[in-house]
């Protein structure tokens, strides 16, 4: 065989080994792409159920139970007198009282508010 067609047959020979070889390689290295993210998230998985157990083991202890339900759900026991304490900010987020003419209305434009004015001195 001459020199041209064994360089030919090589050529080919290298060419189908690279298409042989590309499809494998290619899904083995989306594999393992996955793979790592699926680690990752097995990991975050595992750490959210190391949280969940002691949250678990925390509320076994029937003190703890007691003290969740006044917090949360402001349970008293039997006897017991409730107090609310209301903070200043609290009374800004209050409506005012709809008889109160002398407050000025809120929300409303200032032709509106003018309109107001004017009719209610009649």
């Amino acid at each position: 065989m001459s020199t041209t067609r064994r360089a030919a047959v090589v050529a080919i020979v290298v060419c189908a080994l690279a298409f042989t070889i590309a499809v494998p390689l290619r899904t083995y290295l989306s594999q393992r792409a996955d793979v790592a993210a699926e680690e990752a998230r097995q990991a975050e998985l595992e750490q959210q159920v190391a949280e969940l157990e002691a949250r678990k083991a925390e509320l076994s202890d029937p003190a703890q139970v007691e003290a969740e339900a006044r917090r949360r759900l402001r349970y008293v026991m039997p006897g017991e007198t409730p107090y609310m304490v209301q903070l200043p900010e609290d009374k800004q987020s209050e409506q005012r009282p709809e008889g109160d003419e002398s407050a000025p209305a809120q929300g409303l434009a200032w032709y509106e508010m003018l309109w107001d004015s004017v009719t209610k001195g009649e």
